[in-house]
């Protein structure tokens, strides 16, 4: 197989590094870029002695000059607790970090690939959601800054294949799990997982009855890189995804039984704009990449369990030494 030279913008992310990972194994050369705002070194640290490896910390919402045979952008806050946090910069990360990748592709007339989400569907009318939906969404909310800024930066991606001819894929992405998820990232697995371990009380919003549809990490990641590898007249954009649907709820007592935790179930108001049903329609990646996920709810998340429960029990070993270095 011809090597190749690829860029992972978001690298040192949950699924950027996870990318990075079987890029490297598949035998090319990864520059993985990250300013680190939510990526984490921890997530990259083993590969950092494979010769075919580079960092560059770098924020795409600034120009950026390498020499590259592919780019995968999957740079961006993605998670409602980190994107809310600084909203005019998750904004110009979608936007302005697209237009500079877009840029860089059409200067070494390189292929591109934009990591979009499911969040530009909105609160879907339609559902399971397929790809010709043009999406229910708010434009001035609190959740606007990531899914207006996605969906622009698809506008802006067509675009410059219609007007400069560039090979472009664009997926839409929906909820992933599995190890290197942050621990402090806000998400429904994440946070389950970690209350569940720490006998906390599990924090639903809402009746619980909302679902979602989780797809892991490792199915995601291949069927990112099938479409990167499929024929430049695909261009998508396409769902990635699990179909399987679950309520909160449920998810919640699967997550207690596997942790064999005591925790209990308490409610809290949803949030505002929180889509109640999140389910995509596949049939265009099967069809057209052959990809289906394969791995069972329960399986990713005893894996993610393992994970969560490993990183603690680092913690838990780092702690007592900062506080007699601090006595010290």
């Amino acid at each position: 197989m011809l090597r190749k030279s690829l860029l992972v913008t978001g690298g040192a992310g949950f699924i950027g590094s996870h990318v990075c990972d079987k890029l490297l194994k598949q035998g090319h050369e990864v520059i993985c870029v990250d300013n680190f705002f939510t990526g984490s070194k921890r997530n990259i640290t083993h590969l950092i002695d494979n010769r075919y490896f580079e960092i560059l910390r770098h924020d795409i919402t600034f120009p950026l000059y390498v020499e590259v045979d592919q780019i995968y952008n999957l740079a961006c806050p993605a998670s409602p607790m980190h994107y809310q946090r600084d909203p005019v910069q998750t904004t110009k990360t979608s936007v302005h970090g697209a237009i500079n990748m877009l840029g860089l592709a059409k200067r070494l007339k390189a292929r591109i690939f934009q990591a979009s989400t499911s969040e530009v569907y909105g609160d879907p009318d339609m559902h399971p959601q397929r790809e010709e939906y043009w999406g229910n969404v708010n434009p001035i909310g609190p959740r606007s800054c990531y899914d207006e800024g996605k969906r622009c930066a698809e506008t802006l991606f067509f675009d410059y294949h219609r007007q400069h001819g560039l090979r472009i894929k664009v997926a839409r992405i929906f909820n992933t799990y599995g190890p290197r998820m942050a621990m402090n990232d806000g998400r429904v697995i994440s946070n389950f997982i970690l209350q569940a371990l720490k006998t906390e009380p599990i924090t639903i919003y809402g009746d619980g009855l909302q679902t979602r549809s989780f797809c892991y990490v490792d199915d995601l990641v291949d069927g990112v890189i099938s479409f990167m590898d499929s024929p430049d007249s695909f261009t998508g954009p396409v769902n990635l995804g699990n179909p399987e649907e679950i309520s909160i709820k449920d998810l919640a007592e699967k997550i207690i039984k596997i942790t064999s935790s005591n925790s209990k179930i308490i409610f809290q108001s949803l949030p505002s704009d929180d889509p109640r049903r999140r389910k995509p329609d596949i049939s265009l990646a099967k069809n057209s990449l052959g990809w289906i996920p394969t791995t069972i709810l329960e399986d990713g998340l005893k894996k993610t369990v393992d994970y969560f429960d490993q990183l603690l029990k680092e913690d838990m070993h780092i702690l007592p030494e900062s506080i007699s270095n601090i006595d010290r």
